[in-house]
């Protein structure tokens, strides 16, 4: 797209907001070079579905940063010792870092703070490495337009105990765009389990643009669970990807449970020999969402393993499509990549598919897939009934048996329980209908 007036007031505008907020002189100038990558980019592309019409880069709507109100966090629990960090909008309410894990090293703070005090980590890691600004229209908005985030890094040989919990509340009591990004850095030989929680509060249309990016160095694991909850009126972009180096190991729960229209992209890198990950995503759609899910492991080092479970429940009018994608490339020997795509089909009006992917340019290797479409067992539905269950309370018991694959690797007590209530809501009302 060739410049205009419009788009020169965008670039204007967009330079003006970002120093006005105190920004370093290279996030501004990254910011500027993402405006104008988008121009020529377009959105991902996903097998069987298309986001080409979503409202996801809404230029119209300039950067700009304002507080939000903190009694939107109320219901958020700040219990002591807990290793937590809680965003309002662009407002961090809390954070939590014993002083233990300070000592040591630990950074736990608001994106663009890390900006400013840890230069040395973020520019050369934020939207750099894990995660290509210029991949497409959606990472080139994303920097151009970031307007929230968190920063976590966690220095070499330093295990921690608790998980750390991330918690973003989108404030769609207004309109403004949230562009949230979550940069991971785990050192060598570093352990740790985090937790991340999406929700909205409002019920303004609104996107969500929101970015995880995990540097796993050598020797290292990391454990990153997501329960995302976006509100009916969010129209979202997910991207989550990992880097794992050798030895490290990065492994994934994600309960996708949005009420709104979504676009999930989830893949692990696994660029030196020995890393592994094991993917595990599960979702619930209702009324008339429109849901994609694309998993990805890309196996680019010898003996690397990764794995891959999807799983949903489509109810109503919805429409979900998962697509698991593993790459075995050329010299990858040894590698092994393994893929379950599973849809529980709940409703004559939904629509489904589950597609699984291999692409292997590698000849020693082991690699396999699964995928099914289809109703409940009616084998497991007849046990249960006879022995007095009744019929909804049969199919919610099954249903969560099936997606117990997420809920029971989610390290957080809390937040195992508010998933479990937000998929028995949704179970509810769904099979009401």
């Amino acid at each position: 797209m060739e410049a205009t007036a419009d788009y020169e007031t965008i670039k204007t505008t967009l330079a003006a907001a970002a120093n006005e907020h105190g920004e370093p002189h290279w996030l501004v100038e990254r910011r500027l070079a993402a405006l104008d990558a988008m121009q020529g980019l377009a959105v991902p592309k996903a097998d069987r579905f298309s986001i080409c019409d979503w409202p996801l880069t809404p230029t119209d709507q300039p950067l700009k940063f304002s507080r939000s109100d903190r009694t939107l966090a109320t219901d958020v629990t700040a219990e002591a010792g807990h290793i937590q960090i809680v965003q309002v909008g662009q407002t961090t309410v809390t954070v939590n870092l014993p002083d233990e894990l300070d000592d040591q090293g630990v950074i736990l703070t608001d994106m663009f703070t890390a900006f400013r005090e840890h230069p040395q980590l973020t520019e050369k890691h934020f939207m750099g490495k894990v995660v290509k600004t210029d991949e497409d229209r959606l990472t080139s908005y994303h920097t151009a337009f970031l307007n929230a985030g968190v920063f976590l890094y966690v220095p070499k040989g330093v295990t921690v105990k608790e998980p750390i919990e991330i918690t973003t509340i989108q404030d769609s009591t207004r309109v403004q765009p949230l562009i949230s990004h979550v940069l991971i850095v785990a050192e060598q030989d570093s352990h740790f389990a985090v937790t991340q929680h999406l929700t909205t509060k409002g019920d303004v249309d609104n996107i969500a643009n929101c970015v995880v990016e995990i540097l796993a160095r050598a020797d290292s694991e990391v454990h990153f669970s997501a329960f995302d909850e976006l509100g009916a009126n969010t129209t979202a972009y997910l991207n989550r990807r990992a880097a794992i180096s050798r030895g490290a190991k990065v492994d994934w729960a994600i309960g996708m449970m949005n009420n709104g229209n979504t676009f999930g992209d989830f893949d692990s890198e696994l660029i030196s020999e020995g890393a592994k990950s094991d993917a595990k995503v599960i979702t619930v759609t209702t009324k008339a969402q429109d849901v994609c899910v694309n998993t990805r492991v890309t196996n680019r080092g010898k003996k690397t393993d990764g794995n891959i479970v999807q799983r949903g429940v489509i109810m109503e009018k919805s429409n979900l499509i998962f697509n698991g994608i593993g790459h075995i490339i050329h010299g990858a020997s040894g590698a092994h990549a393994e893929q379950e795509n599973r849809v529980l089909m709940m409703s004559d009006d939904a629509h489904g598919d589950a597609n699984p992917i291999l692409l292997i340019d590698e000849n020693d290797v082991l690699a396999g897939h699964a995928a099914s479409v289809g109703q409940i067992d009616q084998n497991q539905m007849y046990y249960l009934m006879s022995r007095g269950i009744d019929k909804p309370q049969a199919q919610r018991l099954v249903i969560r048996g099936f997606l117990s694959t997420v809920i029971g690797a989610i390290p957080s007590k809390t937040v195992r329980t508010r998933l479990t209530n937000t998929i028995e809501r949704k179970l509810e009302d769904g099979i009401q209908f």
